[in-house]
């Protein structure tokens, strides 16, 4: 199963657990990949820094290396641009040329969207329920 994860999944699943650190824990066993492009990945990395520096007694239960490790990263050819919150447009470019089935997010400008080409943008509690 090809998914995409949206940022604000992935901090939530490094810094504050819950279900979405259940989703990262399925990518780090290899049970699910994830699909990123090197855009997607600089913006984990600029927004977990951005985390570590406004909080900095969190601690990360997954090292940043070791998540970029088990992420696939595609070149993305596919310019689109479909979001009311253009800098969302990656994600869903991303998922198109990654061939995925789910790009899962917190983010209620790209859940509104519901699904793109097929692709279905998820909650994590709705990726759980489909899995």
């Amino acid at each position: 199963m090809r998914i995409v994860v949206d940022t604000n999944v992935i901090a939530s699943a490094v810094y504050f657990g819950g279900k979405p650190y259940d989703l990262l824990k399925l990518i780090m066993e290899e049970k699910v990949s994830a699909i990123a492009s090197k855009e997607i990945v600089d913006e984990y990395e600029e927004i977990l820094a951005r985390l570590q520096h406004k909080f900095p007694k969190l601690s990360k239960s997954i090292p940043f290396q070791e998540i970029v490790g088990k992420l696939t990263v595609i070149k993305v050819s596919s310019d689109i641009r479909i979001c009311r919150d253009s800098e969302d447009d990656k994600f869903i470019s991303c998922a198109v040329d990654g061939r995925c089935i789910y790009i899962v997010s917190g983010d209620n400008d790209l859940l509104s969207l519901k699904d793109y080409d097929g692709i279905e943008i998820i909650t994590v509690a709705q990726f759980f329920e489909r899995l």
